[in-house]
């Protein structure tokens, strides 16, 4: 009976110091519970998450009623967890690069004549990017990146669109620099593919370290590499110059890392994120196109929290000399 009491007791303290009342908080908790396959063991853990939900919704709540800023907050399925909780469910895993380490001596020039490129580009509209993945509980988000700009390239050079296999990059492309659910590097991940004679597809090989959190043994049989797959190389993009990258980009889709332990990342929604954010890169994602909204120039980038993270799982980030989040210190891109 005491224990009961108890429980009663929390509950009523859940949304005593929030905007709304408990059960406007009760109701969206359930939806979410519901929506997000969340297995609650306790009451006491409900009571827990539900207090930490309450207070995500009136951070979401007062961010999106002020007018200046040009990005929106939203649930998702991190709504529920603390912001160092939801570090560490990202499992952010990219390794701070050393600039300018390609072994193949390429380095990306833009055309002198920077006014004539696009004013937008969208990779996904024109069909050269796969539907968004999810890297779950694995720091493989390297991988990620790395199979998304191998797979704008084999696009452009074929005209077929596949999904390429993180799963063996994840388990086969281990030493030096890459590190499974522990981090790697795009940049020595074109450098496998190449050596290796290609990669397989998502089908044949397919994702399972989001769930098992382990990088698992290199499977020895059960697929094969996709004919052509295997780049001849590697091209870094000249570091800190938002034309070199445009110009990249205008090609084709590009490799980058970004710091993403932002407490904006958690809940972001949509719109361009602006503010402070840093260049402590920790993250490998794909920048998929750029563009204006609202007057805001913006990089398109595409993650692998999912599709029901931020647009439909895609962030735009602001284009702009400032660097928001490091988007210009390590980007890279492989060729055919």
């Amino acid at each position: 009976m005491q224990q009961y009491v108890i429980l009663a007791s929390l509950l009523a303290t859940v949304g005593a110091t929030n905007l709304m009342t408990r059960e406007h908080y009760e109701l969206k908790f359930f939806e979410h519970v519901q929506e997000y396959g969340i297995h609650l063991k306790t009451g006491t853990e409900y009571v827990e998450r539900l207090q930490i939900f309450a207070d995500n919704v009136d951070l979401i709540q007062t961010h999106n009623a002020n007018p200046k800023h040009t990005y929106k907050l939203g649930l998702n399925q991190f709504a529920h967890l603390t912001y160092s909780e939801f570090l560490d469910a990202v499992k952010l895993g990219a390794r701070t690069p050393n600039l300018r380490r390609s072994t193949n001596g390429r380095l990306h020039e833009s055309p002198k004549d920077v006014s004539a490129l696009p004013a937008s580009v969208d990779w996904v509209s024109a069909g050269a990017v796969t539907p968004v993945k999810n890297q779950g509980q694995c720091g493989s988000c390297w991988s990620f990146s790395t199979t998304g700009a191998l797979e704008g390239a084999y696009y452009k050079k074929t005209g077929s669109l596949l999904s390429f296999s993180e799963q063996q990059l994840v388990s086969c492309d281990v030493g030096g620099a890459n590190n499974g659910c522990n981090g790697g590097w795009m940049d020595d991940a074109f450098t496998y593919v190449q050596k290796n004679g290609g990669i397989t597809t998502e089908d044949q090989y397919p994702y399972t370290s989001g769930t098992t959190q382990k990088s698992g043994s290199c499977a020895t049989s059960g697929w094969t590499n996709v004919d052509g797959s295997a780049p001849a190389g590697f091209t870094d993009v000249q570091p800190n110059s938002v034309a070199d990258l445009m110009s990249a980009v205008a090609q084709q889709p590009v490799s980058i890392a970004i710091q993403a332990n932002q407490a904006a990342f958690q809940l972001y929604k949509s719109g361009v994120l602006t503010g402070k954010c840093g260049q402590n890169l920790d993250h490998g994602v794909l920048v998929v196109g750029y563009g204006t909204e609202n007057g805001v120039d913006y990089w398109k980038v595409k993650n692998s929290w999912g599709p029901t993270w931020g647009e439909e799982g895609y962030i735009l980030i602001e284009r702009s000399d400032a660097d928001l989040c490091g988007v210009l210190d390590a980007p890279s891109y492989p060729y055919y």
